[in-house]
């Protein structure tokens, strides 16, 4: 029997926190129990907001905590041409149609809709994309990319699910509403989600399920703020073909006042506490692992 693989893959956007540790600790540990290995994937596909040297902090902080992990380490931004191929996979099946609305021309196309109802959003609290894109002529759509307009590639999710329905996972870990077991996927609630751009090859969907695939992850532990996202990673694992792995949610690491910790919070960072003399055994107690 092959051995579990269990991964780490932060965004080298900033600098890692309680909770990015805790969720790096847990991979690590259950790797180690196992008897299975451990892989450290950087998901730098934002150029602008990706940079080298958070990535070597990443590194220095993990081994701080006495993690290893085994080389070289898997960089998103060296392999778009495998996620254009799975774009392209996809658009063999029909599945895929470029949408040319800017994030401010779908801000007012949401606002008009809302003037009459209430517009449906995302599990993560985004409005579904409300365009027309999807029924543009083949002419019009080949005329705006031969003018250069930007655009973004989006999964024709009701056709998707026609091909691939009633997609479940079981869940080792906890989400909402789950306390371990089997879990009816709901890729439906995300709308048309974005697979790709003109600028930037891939998404976060479907490059997390192409790595996941290629490296051969057999359990992703990940935090439960990405607990829904699993149904539309599941619904591309199928549509490609790829093997789906065992999915573990972990509690999400608060702040004072019950917060997800995050970058973008200004939530204290590891090697802050670490100038101020806390140990790795310490993070440990913190985060609330033996």
């Amino acid at each position: 029997m092959p051995p579990s693989v269990f991964r780490f893959a932060p965004s080298p956007n900033g600098y890692l926190h309680l909770g990015h540790a805790y969720s790096a600790l847990l991979n690590f540990d259950l790797a180690r129990e196992r008897g299975g290995r451990f892989l450290l994937r950087m998901e730098d596909i934002d150029a602008t907001r990706c940079r080298t040297e958070f990535e070597s902090a990443i590194q220095e902080d993990l081994a701080w905590l006495g993690l290893t992990w085994e080389t070289p380490v898997r960089r998103q931004s060296e392999h778009f041409a495998l996620y254009r191929e799975a774009v392209e996979k996809l658009a063999g099946l029909g599945l895929i149609y470029p949408a040319f609305e800017s994030r401010a021309e779908i801000a007012r196309l949401v606002a008009q809709r809302e003037g009459e109802a209430s517009w449906p959003r995302d599990p993560d609290g985004a409005p579904l994309y409300p365009g027309v894109a999807k029924s543009l002529a083949p002419e019009e759509r080949d005329r705006l990319i031969a003018q250069g307009t930007p655009y973004a590639l989006r999964l024709d999710m009701a056709a998707a699910c026609e091909l691939v329905p009633d997609l479940t996972w079981t869940e080792l870990g906890e989400g909402p509403g789950s306390e371990g077991g089997t879990v009816l996927a709901r890729p439906e609630a995300w709308g048309d989600v974005i697979l790709a751009r003109k600028e930037t090859p891939t998404s976060y969907h479907l490059s997390v399920v192409v790595d996941d695939a290629l490296q051969g992850v057999t359990e992703v532990v990940r935090g439960c703020d990405l607990f829904w996202s699993t149904s539309v990673h599941l619904l591309l694992q199928r549509l490609l073909g790829m093997p789906p792995p065992l999915y573990r949610h972990h509690r999400l690491v608060t702040d004072a006042s019950g917060q997800k910790l995050s970058k973008s919070t200004d939530a204290t960072a590891l090697r802050q506490l670490r100038r101020e003399g806390v140990t790795p055994s310490d993070i440990r107690l913190l985060v609330g692992m033996p």
